[in-house]
């Protein structure tokens, strides 16, 4: 399969674009760098700098580079900034993947898998998460996922697009060869945070809340390995062959990690302190969060490999201590 990787020079697209390699299918990437990096795709696999929402670009572009699936993971994913900026991401995250979808169709090419998120259930009622609970987003970053999801069931229904959406967890870890990892600026993430807070490279880290109804009163979140979620989205791929077919899977681990938990891991993978302070709460914040992930596992025979939070946090430490400087080091 020839595939347009868009974002596969972020996290998770550039993992997806190593698997999608080593599984014998052909990547093509499109990506804006304006969050991605270069340096993160190999010399030897197609790049375009380019916008998603540009419509005759990306037209023209599916037609010469001959497409049979789009992946999209080009997304804004900052909560925090989708509430301050809510236009930032309509626009990136809702308006311009419709116009995809428009270049899509006119080219002919009716397979997509889109990269979704928890935070499309907002707060739910129960744990662990399955897909059929209600999506009730409680931010314009969720909003937005969930709105283009309603717009693929339409599509869908509308014109044989075929598709699979994703909704996952905490991506977490790096390539097991410590090549390439996590390089966000600025980087919200826990593990990358703990691990810079035990480097130096900040203070100390802040845990939001130590009196939460959990076993050490900080939040549970599910971590799931960054290569576990790009080997369910190839694994989705022969589903996709019947036109108008569409699925919506959780990807997670079901074992849900606490916070002090995370910070103890990485003292004992490091061998170094993890300085940190307890701050307040943060607005929106659950408990815990974690996913029912049994349907992936059973239609696409999919099992995460990396299971116990120390394995997973191994690969993210060996990428930040040989890349101090991301991927500039």
């Amino acid at each position: 399969m020839r595939v347009l990787v868009i974002g596969g020079a972020g996290y998770i697209g550039s993992h997806c674009v190593r698997l999608l390699k080593e599984n014998g299918h052909e990547p093509v990437v499109l990506d804006n760098l304006v969050y991605g990096h270069r340096t993160a795709v190999a010399e030897d696999i197609p790049f375009h700098n380019g916008d998603l929402g540009d419509k005759a670009f990306v037209e023209e572009l599916l037609a010469e580079e001959r497409i049979d699936l789009v992946m999209h993971f080009a997304a804004y994913a900052y909560v925090g900034e989708s509430v301050t900026d809510p236009l930032k991401y309509y626009e990136n995250n809702l308006a311009a993947p419709i116009r995809l979808l428009a270049a899509m169709r006119a080219a002919g090419v009716k397979r997509f898998v889109f990269s979704s998120t928890c935070a499309t259930y907002g707060i739910p009622d129960t744990m662990p998460i399955t897909e059929d609970l209600p999506q009730r987003p409680i931010n314009p970053y969720g909003q937005t996922k969930l709105d283009f999801e309603n717009c693929l069931k339409a599509c869908a229904n509308a014109y044989g697009l075929s598709f699979a959406s994703f909704r996952y967890f905490n991506a977490a870890g790096a390539a097991e060869d410590g090549c390439i990892g996590e390089d966000h600026d600025p980087e919200t993430h826990l593990i990358p945070l703990a691990i810079w807070a035990a480097q130096g490279k900040i203070p100390e880290l802040t845990v939001f809340g130590d009196d939460y109804d959990t076993p050490d009163g900080t939040c549970l979140r599910d971590y799931i390995h960054v290569d576990d979620l790009a080997r369910a989205h190839i694994a989705v791929f022969p589903k996709l062959d019947e036109p108008g077919a569409h699925f919506f899977y959780n990807l997670g681990t079901g074992k849900p990690a606490s916070v002090l938990e995370v910070i103890r891991t990485v003292e004992e993978v490091s061998g170094l302190k993890v300085p940190h302070s307890i701050g307040p709460r943060r607005a929106g914040d659950p408990p815990a969060l974690y996913a029912d992930s049994s349907k992936a596992q059973k239609e696409l025979s999919w099992t995460p490999r990396h299971m116990v939070l120390k394995d997973l946090i191994e690969t993210a430490w060996r990428w930040h201590r040989d890349h101090p400087d991301g991927f500039a080091s």
